[in-house]
């Protein structure tokens, strides 16, 4: 889950004054727009829970009645379970593979690997945005925030496993997000909604990626070189050159070893901030220690707002699906294994992260907590050590990157690629390279040409991740298993999905006013 909160989200002023109220109306009337699937959403989540049957089960019935049901499925009836899972018909499901699931989401990975990627999607620089989410919440507020954000999100993750597991084991296994929503809700809510919205998420990942790594690239060179010419697009072009190495890997399990060393960098990188954040908190060069909210009571009520998104987008991931995708058959158990190692360096690197950033810094800690190394561009540490830190934070966004790139390598290759051709035949590497290399070539640009890229994509996590990692594990899970509405966990799951639609909305709300306040300080290319 990546979002780039380097633009500091800045709550202080006011609203935009007459010049710009036009401006103000059409982010508006945008975003009202843009709030219509997102009700839909629940309203259909609800009405189907306590009224409707599943269409998957509805599709069995169906099945069971003509005397069709498919030979690799598990037939239940009254909780007696006889499974008929032939090596035949597996083989030939992998025979009807597109090339996209065939080619980028090879089933060949361990749990392990299964870690690996989910650490690398979740464990991502965005955290070292969490000390600057406290500036807003305080010690109390932040900590129990922080504390459900990890409990919820791993309890979503899990109930998306289990319902990719189920369907697995009756014969139909989901390798896309898209492919769930198709099988649960209908065709139209995977086509229309969930793989536009994850596409826009994962895309967006990308790009802001590059343009994060293009700044750590122009921090150190500032470093060394305060007066130095170069500017930021220049950086991001740079990054972007190594992002379309990375882009040829030809599938998702290939990442493998990349990922393994994307989980040492984020331990590096982690390490080192709690380390120089405890440094200059214990020594005289540090600002003095304020813990105090700022700003008047409306700043404060969209800082908090703000706040909550950021810990929730941080631990956004919106590639589940895809990632437990490259485990190898039988999948039961193998994700909550990798959910486990994932979340045990989530615990460590977070929590470390935003306690010393906060009690270091206090309510002057910045939008990336790195930069409140330097005071006036004068480091606070040794250089060789921010150097360090910023080396480990670009590497592992280009692991990053590459990852969330993998969802739009399926996209691409599901498009271009024959499936009745070998992997590496001319005819299916010439089209994969041209078009992966114009997907990071565009990414590039994008940062390149929007620095303010992070407001934007503020707004696209809000109506993104909160829906593909919060809300939809829930609904999918209820209208899958159909717990009792007497049960604690369907009431459980309900409140998980109105409440984090909910905080998706004041997310929304909450970026659009942003990007109306600082509409007037855009620019191209700008040099920030």
């Amino acid at each position: 889950m990546i979002n780039d909160h380097r633009h500091q989200l800045i709550i202080e002023g006011n609203w935009p004054t007459q010049s710009t109220v036009t401006n103000r109306y059409y982010f508006i009337y945008i975003f009202v727009h843009s709030l219509i699937p997102s009700f839909q959403t629940i309203f259909y989540y609800i009405f189907s829970c306590l009224f409707l049957k599943s269409e998957r089960e509805r599709e069995r019935e169906r099945e069971r009645e003509m005397g069709t049901m498919r030979p690799s499925s598990i037939a239940v009836d009254e909780g007696e379970q006889r499974t008929k899972v032939p090596q035949e018909a597996h083989n030939h499901e992998n025979d009807q593979l597109d090339a996209g699931a065939l080619f980028v989401l090879k089933s060949k990975g361990s749990w392990v690997h299964c870690g690996y990627h989910l650490t690398t999607s979740i464990v991502a620089p965005p955290l070292l945005s969490l000390p600057y989410a406290f500036t807003f919440l305080g010690w109390g507020a932040g900590i129990v925030c922080l504390v459900i954000g990890a409990l919820v999100s791993f309890y979503s993750y899990n109930l998306l496993s289990l319902v990719l597991e189920h369907h697995a084991q009756l014969g139909h296994r989901h390798l896309r997000f898209r492919d769930m929503a198709n099988d649960i809700l209908g065709p139209k809510w995977g086509r229309y909604y969930v793989g536009p919205i994850q596409f826009m998420v994962c895309y967006g990942a990308v790009v802001a990626s590059t343009l994060l790594g293009g700044q750590c690239m122009k921090a150190i060179y500032l470093l060394s070189d305060p007066n130095g010419s170069l500017k930021l697009y220049e950086f991001v072009i740079i990054f972007g050159c190594l992002m379309l190495v990375l882009a040829q890997i030809p599938s998702f399990h290939s990442l493998r070893h990349i990922n393994l060393i994307s989980v040492v960098l984020c331990l590096g990188y982690s390490s080192c901030t709690t380390a120089g954040s405890i440094y200059i908190g214990n020594s005289s060069k540090g600002p003095e220690k304020d813990y105090s909210l700022k700003g008047d009571t409306k700043n404060r009520v969209f800082g908090l707002f703000n706040a909550i998104a950021i810990i929730a987008t941080t631990f956004g991931n919106g590639i589940i699906p895809e990632i437990q995708a490259t485990i190898a058959a039988p999948v039961k158990g193998k994700m909550f294994k990798g959910l486990s190692v994932c979340y045990a360096v989530l615990t460590v690197t977070f929590f470390s992260v935003a306690i010393s950033g906060y009690w270091a810094f206090g309510n002057q800690a910045e939008g990336l907590i790195l930069s409140n190394f330097l005071d006036d561009g004068k480091p606070l540490l040794p250089q060789g050590f921010i150097f360090v830190t910023n080396i480990f934070t670009i590497l592992q966004l280009s692991a990053v990157g590459v990852v969330y790139l993998q969802p739009t390598n399926e996209v691409l290759e599901q498009t271009f690629a024959d499936p009745s051709s070998k992997e590496f035949s001319l005819r299916n590497v010439i089209p994969r390279l041209i078009s992966r290399s114009l997907s990071v070539v565009i990414a590039t640009v994008i940062a390149a040409m929007l620095p303010f890229f992070g407001d934007i994509n503020s707004l696209i996590g809000a109506f993104g991740f909160m829906p593909l990692d919060f809300v939809l594990p829930v609904v999918f899970f209820n209208l899958t298993f159909k717990p009792s509405k007497r049960s604690p966990m369907f009431w459980l799951n309900v409140t998980i999905a109105v409440v984090f639609s909910t905080l998706g909305v004041i997310a929304a709300i909450a970026a659009v006013r942003q990007i109306v306040l600082d509409a007037k300080t855009y620019r191209l290319f700008a040099n920030v």
